[in-house]
């Protein structure tokens, strides 16, 4: 029997989930099931992925390979999505250094069944349960509509009230229009769980137990905003900064990329996008320094 073993994908999870799609390709009793590794990249497409990758330490070790990586002045670990815009073509040369690119409609001539090791939006979320619905191929785990509502906090969340089921106290907190402080103390009291309405794991949770002291820092960490000064910037040295940046792009640690940079004083915002390391650290040099000339 031939065994799909889903693993990467689209999240901010994509790390726990290549590190578990590994411990599932080890332990399948190889004499009963046929492992068939399918790596989800972060841009969600399908990769055949040869055997041999599953062994590196992470996605950014082997993929985008090295021979796709643009020359830079720094070195840096990047997922796919900061090489901008690839043709089909650069796509598929970039992918056969590490495997081969599969189509959805291919899946179910190269499994019976799909082991779902993704993690978070794009993989417990319903979508790729009902793609392999869709393509006739049975999966662990959920279904669409429990996946679905299970990462949807806050739609878990009424359903479960609606239902007359026992569920601790929340609020939605709506950075536009937010809850008077001394109200969400006492509607909810302390200490408080703050958390993204539609991540898996405890990505973006935080516990706040001082809510005029840690709830912004909690509210930004789940909305997946981090802040800089010039004066933070500027006592830097250069390491420094690019140690910043590189946290700031690892998603195990930081934000990721790409990002949305826009200086808080300026009304109405205008954002800059990010996707590239180099381009970011190179912005925030020059913004810096020019605004402390």
């Amino acid at each position: 029997m031939r065994i799909g073993i889903f693993f990467g994908g689209t999240s901010r999870e994509r790390e726990i989930s290549f590190a578990g799609g590994r411990t599932v390709f080890d332990n399948l009793d190889k004499g009963l099931f046929q492992p068939v590794p399918i790596f989800v990249d972060s841009q969600g497409h399908f990769i055949l992925l040869d055997w041999q990758y599953l062994y590196k330490g992470t996605i950014r070790d082997f993929y985008p390979p090295v021979a796709a990586l643009p020359a830079t002045r720094h070195p840096w670990q990047v997922y796919i999505e900061s090489l901008g815009e690839l043709s089909q073509e650069a796509l598929t040369e970039l992918i056969s250094h590490v495997g081969r690119q599969v189509e959805a409609s291919e899946l179910p001539k190269l499994m019976d069944f799909a082991f779902l090791a993704l993690h978070g939006p794009g993989g417990e979320d319903g979508a790729i349960q009902g793609l392999l619905e869709w393509v006739g191929i049975p999966y662990s785990g959920s279904g669409i509509l429990p996946s679905a509502l299970g990462i949807d906090k806050i739609a878990q969340k009424r359903l479960m009230q609606a239902a007359g089921l026992a569920t601790p106290k929340y609020e939605v907190f709506d950075v536009e229009n937010p809850t008077d402080l001394d109200d969400l103390v006492e509607h909810l009291g302390l200490p408080l769980v703050v958390k993204a309405p539609r991540q898996g794991s405890s990505i973006g949770v935080s516990i706040v137990r001082d809510v005029e002291a840690e709830l912004a820092e909690a509210v930004n960490r789940a909305r997946f905003v981090d802040s800089l000064s010039a004066a933070e910037w500027l006592a830097l040295d250069e390491n420094g900064r690019l140690a910043w940046v590189r946290q700031l792009a690892d998603i195990r640690e930081g934000i990721g990329l790409p990002v949305q940079v826009w200086e808080a004083s300026t009304t109405p915002l205008q954002t800059t996008t990010f996707a590239n390391p180099e381009s970011l650290y190179d912005f925030i040099n020059e913004h810096f320094t020019d605004t402390t000339n």
